[in-house]
């Protein structure tokens, strides 16, 4: 039984990774909507400049196995802009190249522009030659720096929209980013909204840890528990999502190397998509190298070595593999969580479910217990028994069997070997490097 229910899960997983691209997409207060279907997306960080082009296939199709729709990357203007008026998209900063492999291989893309991006990138991927610009103030209501942004910002979209790469077009992207405010806040998001709207993508724009979002910009949720901690969308209109579910904590030279459990980040998701969430994107799906000088201070050069894919773009498993699952068993939800309002009632004292049943046919419910500190927990649901594991989400697609509890973990643990090639224990190879320095 167990192999059957996991054949049908696999398979449900390899039916909605089919190709993605083109048509409208627009979105009401369930989740986006493209080409007049609501979808649920799981989407993933991988950011082109933080690998090579050569490995941009095989990182893309790792992604694509393990259950994603869609692949979100920030765009990086300190990379693409170096020199004022001098433009850069060779190598790895192929921008264009990197959205067309992840079309090819049949996933939607999420672009987040900016302009300013945090990600532990130097200087939040703001060029350094602004700081030359006579009275400017970064990220806000400013008059120096809204220009240089918006010319920025209109670049990259008319030559995305010169390869015809947004869904209006038949492209795969499906959802645009742009950046909140640092100083005089409310007007800054208020024209930073009306900006990116006038550029006229043909697909919904999204403005993350930003409640005030101005109309018809989406307001998104950031952090490790979205399901507990986001207020939700500031309109009935407005559909719930989560831009950055963190996959692990980033390291920093002189701390010790934490990560986060697969158990924790299923749950979460899960406890997200039980409450009418329709969209996740890990932060970072595979985190990559910082090449060159590209990293915030204290940042190393290992960037989310703990996600799904590490550094190198190989399985770190349990988390891969568990991710999978979860993502197949939500699938085979999709229809009554698309089609039908969630209820919600207590199950016991830390236990609870949520409901979606739109008929007989259609109904799926997933089972929560909150409570991490005790032994398992047994609940009776529609006249059924089901034993809960502590801190755990029984997910149940037919409101009767369980296809995926988020505390057992089923996917080998993994290993990474270390091979050593070279050892630099001849100071003949060595050498001095010096940099001039005006």
């Amino acid at each position: 039984m167990r192999r059957l229910l996991w054949w049908c899960l696999s398979l449900s997983s390899a039916v909605v990774t089919m190709a993605h691209g083109g048509g409208n997409v627009t979105y009401d207060s369930r989740s986006l909507v493209i080409n007049g279907k609501h979808e649920i997306i799981f989407s993933g960080s991988i950011h082109y400049p933080r690998s090579t082009p050569k490995m941009w296939p095989y990182l893309i199709s790792k992604a694509r196995a393990g259950g994603l729709d869609a692949i979100d990357t920030y765009v990086f203007w300190n990379l693409h802009e170096p020199q004022q008026g001098q433009y850069d998209f060779s190598g790895r900063k192929d921008l264009v190249k990197f959205i067309k492999e992840v079309h090819a291989q049949g996933l939607y893309v999420c672009l987040r522009i900016g302009p300013f991006i945090e990600s532990e990138w130097t200087y939040g991927g703001l060029p350094f030659w602004l700081h030359d610009v006579p009275g400017i103030v970064f990220r806000s209501d400013n008059e120096p720096f809204k220009y240089h942004m918006e010319r920025y910002a209109k670049m990259i979209v008319k030559m995305l929209k010169a390869e015809k790469l947004y869904a209006s077009q038949g492209g795969p992207i499906i959802l645009s980013q742009v950046s909140t405010f640092h100083e005089k806040g409310p007007p800054y998001v208020k024209w930073a909204a009306k900006m990116a709207v006038g550029l006229q993508t043909g697909v919904p724009w999204v403005m993350c840890k930003q409640d005030d979002a101005p109309d018809p910009v989406i307001n998104a949720c950031n952090g490790l528990r979205c399901g507990e901690t986001f207020s939700g969308p500031n309109s009935p209109r407005k559909p719930a999502i989560w831009t950055e579910n963190w996959t692990t904590v980033y390291q920093v030279y002189g701390k010790e190397t934490r990560s986060r459990s697969a158990e924790d980040i299923a749950f979460h998701t899960a406890l997200f998509i039980a409450k009418g969430g329709s969209f996740v994107n890990y932060y970072m799906y595979h985190g990559g190298t910082n090449f060159g000088r590209t990293a915030a201070e204290y940042v190393p050069t290992s960037y989310y070595d703990q996600a799904p894919l590490d550094e190198y773009g190989l399985l770190r498993q349990p988390k891969h593999g568990h991710m999978k699952e979860l993502h197949a068993s939500i699938k085979l939800c999709r229809k009554p969580l698309l089609s039908s309002k969630w209820t919600n009632f207590s199950l016991g004292h830390l236990q609870e479910a949520f409901l979606f049943e739109r008929n007989s046919h259609e109904c799926a419910a997933f089972l929560v217990n909150h409570d991490g500190r005790s032994n398992a927990t047994t609940v009776h649901f529609k006249g059924l028994s089901y034993k809960l594991p502590p801190k755990s989400i029984s997910i149940l697609p037919d409101c009767k069997a369980v296809a995926f509890n988020t505390a057992q973990v089923s996917t080998q643990y993994g290993t990474r070997l270390v091979t050593r090639r070279q050892k630099f224990d001849s100071i003949e190879q060595w050498k001095e490097y010096k940099e001039y320095i005006p």
